[in-house]
């Protein structure tokens, strides 16, 4: 048979040709299909401990390779130095403490999940913005953000009512009370004055029935039953507050508690099974994925196929079985065809924990060469987190950006990139990351970057336009002390106010371009432009000061935060809260609360 000319084809045949040859060349946003995202954050995880930010000891080739894949960010900030501030600030684009959530006393971060307080439902989560559009939404792992207001079903902060259509993990986040035999770490001297005060009742009651026994003295029914009562409210304010093991440890799918208390043993494979499976099942219409792991924070857990691998101990093997998590994420998405439209991103909700270790050697992380930690204000090593992207065929592979950027920056670039409109009712403190990633700017728009310790302005970062300096002053430090001298290393976190932080005047100057570190404070005889940095973020700090009211209201208070029966998660009848997670096969399919 004589094969066909080119010009003996019908018009509508040439025209169908024409259209698929020139599709074939379009971007897949170009085709109206959303972008899918990934979004994968390791909690107290500190920037020196993966391979492509310096370390050569701990093995995590998956993560070496996706900043190898995709774009490396040196200078992503976290807007905290703590988790809950850090992920309410993800989550909004917005500074914490817009939210309520910048800590003004001790309590800087959710401490029971029979508390009040969380991210208030009139923020407006990316999740929220997507969801909009059409994406279905998932988190997997950690919340720490809340869950109810005035009842145990109202769920006015869980991750539901914030745009997430399916959720399965912790709602709270991993205590040492989570794991057996490491103690607690929650208001630990309080528990300790309590447990005092019961034990002295305890003792009262004793002491005044042996006296009436033995016939001593004459004391009436009515002072042996007020003691006795006094006795009974002293163990209740002591003893149920502080059953953290049963009341905060618990996993949740949805809004119902489906573990309590939850077994550390298998929740590492538990996690990545759901976020497989959401992938899976949302694969043919746009999902985001936010993959929140419980790793590395202190309790450590570890699987059996992790224990004693690494040459950092338990923290070591922590980082490695992570790296292991991640590489099954890129697995899923591969093995589905999705990498070229699926943004996957990679991060810390804050630094390193380098202040907690005990007698088997140290239990948080490595900041590399910056100094200070998780809880540390506004110091580089609390705050610089690993940032990568990778998006095959939209990103280029390989690329490093040195700008400053923050973890606040994700909220808008995935609001843009889903063909959302950004909130015109409330101020952004984040700016959309494409441009910078893509290559099309090579300047931040975080001309100016604020640092909050607390509800307390810390330090602030200048990068001036046409300038390789990064400036960054401090106007405060927490106080640095050893153990039985007041300071982070008696309580555990370091505190922001009044006694506990030193102020400077003139603030502390460094230039992070030339000393990340922050080890040599600039002066006005070694650095020319030294009046005009004070100068400029004078201003920049009273122009950022002006949109911060109405001031929020505060989710940390006392009154917030403090255990409260009536508000404890529970499966089963309250008090006798406790199930074990069956076998019964995932609801990650399940897209509605």
């Amino acid at each position: 048979m004589e094969r066909p000319c080119l010009w003996k084809l019908t018009p509508g045949l040439l025209i169908l040709i024409a259209s698929v040859k020139c599709c074939a060349g379009l971007k897949n946003d170009d085709l109206g299909m959303k972008p899918n995202f990934v979004l994968i954050m390791v909690d107290d995880l500190g920037i020196g401990d993966i391979g492509c930010f310096g370390n050569d000891t701990i093995r995590t080739p998956n993560i070496d390779k996706l900043a190898l894949d995709g774009v490396k960010l040196t200078q992503h900030i976290a807007a905290a130095p703590l988790c809950t501030p850090s992920r309410a600030a993800f989550m909004t684009g917005r500074y914490a403490l817009r939210s309520g959530l910048g800590a003004t006393g001790r309590v800087q971060v959710i401490l029971f999940l029979g508390g009040s307080g969380g991210l208030p439902p009139t923020e407006t989560t990316f999740a929220k913005l997507l969801q909009k559009e059409g994406y279905t939404t998932g988190i997997v792992g950690k919340w720490h953000l809340g869950v109810n207001c005035e009842s145990r079903s109202d769920h006015c902060h869980h991750p539901n009512n914030h745009g997430f259509d399916y959720f399965y993990g912790l709602p709270f986040t991993l205590f040492n009370d989570c794991k057996g035999g490491e103690g607690s770490d929650v208001l630990v001297d309080v528990q300790m004055k309590l447990r005092d005060l019961t034990v002295l009742a305890g003792l009262a009651v004793f002491t005044v029935v042996f006296v009436r026994v033995v016939g001593l003295f004459e004391v009436s029914g009515k002072v042996i039953v007020s003691l006795a009562v006094l006795w009974v409210l002293a163990f209740g304010v002591w003893y149920m507050p502080f059953r953290l093991h049963t009341w905060n440890c618990i996993i949740m799918r949805n809004q119902e508690v489906v573990e309590q208390p939850m077994v550390l043993e298998t929740l590492t494979e538990r996690l990545i099974k759901e976020a497989e499976q959401f992938v899976e099942t949302n694969q043919h219409k746009p999902f985001m994925l936010f993959l929140s792991l419980a790793h590395v924070h202190t309790p450590l857990f570890i699987s059996k196929d992790f224990a004693g691998k690494s040459k950092h101990g338990l923290y070591g093997d922590n980082v490695e079985e992570v790296d292991w998590m991640v590489g099954r994420m890129v697995d899923a998405i591969e093995r589905l065809h999705l990498s070229d439209r699926t943004l996957m991103y990679f991060t810390s909700d804050h630094g390193g924990f380098i202040e907690d270790s005990d007698a088997r050697g140290q239990k948080g992380g490595w900041n590399g060469i910056y100094r200070g930690g998780k809880a540390m204000g506004g110091w580089e090593g609390g705050i610089r987190v690993p940032g990568i992207f990778r998006w095959p065929g939209r990103l280029a592979a390989g690329k490093v950006i040195d700008e400053p950027t923050s973890l606040m920056d994700v909220y808008p670039t995935l609001v843009n990139l889903a063909g959302a409109h950004l909130p015109k009712d409330r101020i952004l403190d984040g700016h959309d990351l494409m441009p910078l990633l893509e290559g099309r700017t090579e300047r931040s728009e975080h001309e100016f970057m604020f640092h909050y310790c607390g509800q307390y302005l810390n330090a602030v970062r200048w990068h001036p336009p046409g300038s390789a300096a990064v400036f960054k002053v401090h106007f405060f430090t927490p106080n640095f002390s050893p153990p039985g001298a007041g300071g982070c290393y008696d309580i555990g976190i370091c505190m922001c106010h009044e006694e506990f932080v030193t102020y400077h005047d003139p603030p502390l100057m460094f230039d992070l371009a030339a000393d990340p570190s922050e080890g040599n404070p600039l002066t006005v005889d070694t650095e020319p432009r030294y009046a005009e940095v004070l100068q400029r973020i004078s201003a920049a700090v009273e122009e950022h000061s002006g949109t911060l009211q109405p001031a929020a209201p505060n989710q940390l208070s006392w009154e917030n935060v403090l255990w409260r029966p009536w508000l404890q998660p529970c499966c089963g009848t309250f008090p006798f809260c406790s199930c074990a997670e069956g076998n019964t096969s995932s609801a990650a399919a399940a897209t509605a609360a």
